[in-house]
């Protein structure tokens, strides 16, 4: 499985612990940056992970910044993507289970390292259910791709 991980300067701390963490479990990781804690702006590196997955270039994405929350709001953005922030264990499995998530967003600033590895390992080992929660995955699709027709 391929990973696409990205982050900010308030993620950064966490991510240079997270792809490690990844590595060690042999996942194919591609690290997009922030590469300091110089300040940057999140919306840049959750449109890439985002464009990534969108296009299949990676099979699931990682998102850090201080909160989570920018990073998911800009990932979801992008049509195909199921982004969500979450900070323990059963959501991320739940996540997975009935949403087919493909992006993980983390919050560097509210879940230390052992949590976010927690969260990390459930949400990429949880497999998708499919049967009915396919249909409303296949909704959400269908109506965000209806939304979009209309912008044109």
């Amino acid at each position: 499985m391929k990973i696409i991980v990205g982050c900010d300067h308030g993620g950064y701390e966490l991510k240079e612990k997270v792809v490690p963490h990844l590595k060690k479990q042999n996942y194919e990781v591609e690290d997009i940056g922030t590469h300091s804690m110089e300040s940057v702006d999140y919306p840049v590196y959750a449109l890439r992970v985002a464009q990534a997955i969108a296009e299949g270039r990676a099979d699931r994405g990682i998102l850090i910044c201080g909160s989570g929350i920018g990073m998911c709001m800009t990932a979801n953005r992008v049509p195909g993507v199921r982004a969500i922030q979450i900070s323990e264990p059963y959501a991320a499995k739940m996540s997975r289970r009935h949403n087919d998530s493909n992006i993980l967003c983390l919050g560097g600033r509210f879940i230390g390292q052992d949590l976010a590895f927690e969260v990390v390992d459930s949400w990429l080992k949880e497999p998708f259910e499919g049967g009915r929660h396919q249909r409303r995955v296949d909704l959400i699709d269908s109506l965000v791709q209806g939304l979009n027709s209309k912008d044109r």
